[in-house]
């Protein structure tokens, strides 16, 4: 058993930026890694990689995601307020140095569909760009976003209109094998991690 360390805020003030940004990035451990595919209005794709996303809820079916604050400019941003769609999709073993390589700051009219080597998809449903190469995909509506005032960060939040995804990983009763979809985890900014189920319990009651 390793010595337990204690970190107070002082220790905290005087921590080296990028350490800091490194510990606190992975302190709330692992978190599902996902790239988020817009179109701007004069047809430029876009996509970037995200940590942040999140279930808000079931009936009917929202999600969302944290976004940076938008002092500097944030693609995504613009083409899903422009558009009001986006599109969330799952980043898998098979591909993930190219997913990661989307965090590069590229200039709006460079696609990180076509640089990092990735096929765009469309359906009927939804302008936004899928990324073809994702097993799990899910189509949203932008609903609305809420100012997070400590640190100027928006959560956003959208309506599922369409998800594709292997009808071989659904189960009957709804669950996803993730494991099988080859979905990944990640901690931090840039650590990855294969996923492994290890249990899936019944629904928790009193007494049982």
């Amino acid at each position: 058993m390793t010595t337990e360390k204690h970190i107070t805020t002082a220790d905290i003030a005087g921590m080296e930026r990028f350490y800091r940004q490194a510990l606190f990035n992975m302190l709330s451990g692992f978190k599902s890694a996902h790239l988020i595919g817009t179109i701007s209005p004069e047809g430029a794709t876009n996509l970037a990689i995200f940590n942040s996303v999140l279930h808000i809820g079931a009936n009917p079916p929202y999600m969302g995601f944290i976004l940076r604050p938008t002092s500097v400019e944030r693609h995504t941003y613009n083409n899903l307020k422009a558009n009001r769609q986006f599109t969330i999709n799952h980043v898998h073993q098979d591909f993930i140095q190219p997913a990661h390589q989307t965090s590069a700051k590229y200039p709006a009219e460079v696609s990180e569909f076509e640089v990092c080597g990735f096929t765009p998809q469309y359906t009927n449903h939804l302008r936004a760009p899928y990324v073809q190469e994702s097993r799990i995909k899910i189509g949203l509506e932008y609903v609305e976003e809420s100012l997070i005032q400590v640190n100027s960060t928006l959560l956003i939040v959208g309506k599922i209109v369409e998800i594709l995804l292997p009808e071989a990983i659904l189960t009957p009763d709804g669950h996803l094998r993730l494991d099988e979809a080859g979905s990944v985890a990640v901690a931090g900014l840039d650590t990855y991690y294969a996923a492994r189920q290890v249990a899936q319990l019944d629904y928790a009651r009193p007494g049982q």
